[in-house]
């Protein structure tokens, strides 16, 4: 559930380098020239983040992290059937491909910098990637807080499905984002052809006891949530085996989002209102799913993916060997094959 982590020693492709593309490439598109944007600092270095990034973001060593960051930006998705909009953020693909979009989700209380080394190698592989921040986490602008509930963040995605993706999309959740996207996929099942499910967190009744508790405690423990300490646990029960040089810049990236103002108020709004609850959605799930586990997860048991497995009406399983609770972090290459496979219909 705190698992919040990225980077992997994989070396990216020379797209997720800030390559121009100029091209057409078989069935491919290209949307975009150059990575990298806004107007944040770079530490004197060169890069340039985007300018709504706090400034912790030039202390990052992960080469990954550092530049799926650059690629960042803000959408303006629109609210409910007010005219007001929220500023999203999310990375754009660099192609647009004949088969359909991936939108990768993220885990509870992370931001799409999760995807930071799985995600060039789904570029790379030719694939129409979008990689989103669910409402009341990662990087929009929430100075004017909406509510952050289950609700409001299905209609959100929904929002921003329907501005700018606009065709059915292979939806990936790993851990609680799965919840996130076997919720979505029940509600608007016209927007998702596929569904891919990594060690799902499925079976938890929301947030239990958490929503009862005083605004004064619940804040208190929310700030507890973002300390460098807890979140340096959660890497050890999230992944297999690193280093702790390793385990504290993937924690320097994992809580970089809560270090913007609003996100105590936008958690603990999320917390307050119960959470997802979805296990009497999950057989209601008519797409096609893919469910992904790690071989050494010690979050998510291998029963409860087997368990998911059996209840999906069309599912396949796979496991991916030597990782932990994030295998699109620790073990990317597999990971990403896996995604690009299914989406193109090759793993049956």
């Amino acid at each position: 559930m705190f698992a919040m982590t990225l980077g992997s020693p994989v070396p990216p492709p020379a797209s997720a380098m800030g390559v121009t593309m100029s091209k057409k490439c078989g069935s491919l598109r290209v949307l975009a020239g150059k990575t990298g944007g806004g107007g944040g600092g770079g530490g004197g270095t060169g890069v340039v983040f985007p300018s709504f990034l706090p400034k912790e973001v030039e202390k990052i060593k992960d080469p990954f992290s550092r530049t799926l960051a650059q690629r960042i930006e803000r959408l303006p998705v629109q609210i409910g059937s007010s005219e007001s909009c929220i500023m999203s953020s999310c990375v754009k693909p660099l192609i647009q491909s004949e088969t359909s979009p991936v939108v990768l989700l993220h885990c509870f209380d992370s931001s799409c910098l999760e995807w930071s080394s799985a995600y060039p190698l789904l570029e790379e592989a030719g694939l129409e990637a979008w990689a989103i921040d669910v409402l009341g986490w990662g990087f929009s602008d929430l100075e004017r807080l909406p509510p952050c509930n289950v609700v409001s963040k299905r209609c959100h995605l929904y929002q921003l499905w329907k501005s700018y993706i606009k065709r059915p999309m292979i939806l990936v959740g790993p851990s609680l984002g799965a919840a996130v996207a076997i919720d979505f996929a029940v509600n608007y099942p016209e927007a998702v052809e596929k569904l891919v499910l990594i060690n799902a967190s499925v079976y938890a009744e929301g947030t239990g006891d958490l929503a009862k508790l005083p605004r004064i405690v619940a804040y208190a423990l929310v700030s507890l949530l973002k300390s460098i300490p807890l979140r340096l646990y959660a890497n050890i029960l999230a992944f297999k085996g690193i280093s702790l040089a390793t385990s504290l810049d993937w924690t320097n990236v994992g809580r970089l989002h809560c270090l913007l103002p609003w996100w105590k108020d936008a958690t603990i709004n999320f917390m307050s209102s119960g959470g997802y609850n979805v296990i009497a959605q999950i057989k209601q799930v008519k797409q096609k799913a893919l469910v992904i586990c790690g071989e050494h997860d010690q979050i998510i048991r291998y029963k409860q993916s087997v368990r998911l497995y059996c209840e999906l009406q069309d599912a396949i399983m796979r496991i991916i060997p030597d990782c932990g609770h994030l295998p699109h972090v620790e073990n990317p290459r597999p990971a990403a094959k896996l995604i690009a496979d299914f989406s193109r219909g090759d793993c049956n």
